[in-house]
C-alpha cells in the first residue's frame, strides 16, 4: 500500500549528477515546445526569447526561441530539473553558443504532456 512506486517516471536514475540521468533527462526535453524561455540575470528574470523548442541532437541540448539558437549545451555538462508545475525546465550548463559562459535559463513548455510511461 505505501511502497507503490510511480511507473509513470521518466528516467531510471534518481542522482541528477549521473550520466544516465542526464542522457535520460535530454531525451525527455526533445521536441518539447515551449511558450517563452528566461534568463536570471542579476537577480531579475528577463525574457530571452519567445516561442521555440528544445532539441537533443549529437550529444547536446539547443534550445531555440525568436527564430534563433538561444542556448546550447553538452548534455554530459548541464544540471537540469523540471519546475514542480511540470510546465518547464531549468538548465545549468556552460553555454556553447554564447562563449561557453555558463548560465542558467528557464525554458517554459507550450503546453503540458503527462509524463511518458
Amino acid at each position: 500500500m505505501f511502497g507503490r512506486k510511480n511507473k509513470n517516471h521518466w528516467t531510471k536514475s534518481k542522482n541528477p549528477d549521473s550520466k544516465r540521468y542526464k542522457l535520460d533527462m535530454a531525451a525527455h526535453l526533445h521536441g518539447m515546445s515551449l511558450k517563452c524561455v528566461t534568463e536570471r540575470i542579476n537577480g531579475i528574470e528577463e525574457i530571452v526569447g519567445k516561442g521555440g523548442s528544445i532539441t537533443y541532437r549529437n550529444g547536446e541540448i539547443i534550445v531555440f526561441s525568436s527564430m534563433e539558437t538561444v542556448f546550447r549545451c553538452d548534455v554530459l555538462q548541464m544540471n537540469a530539473w523540471e519546475l514542480m508545475s511540470l510546465d518547464g525546465v531549468v538548465i545549468t550548463a556552460p553555454d556553447t553558443e554564447h562563449g561557453g559562459e555558463e548560465r542558467t535559463i528557464i525554458a517554459h513548455y507550450s503546453y503540458w504532456r503527462p509524463l511518458d510511461n
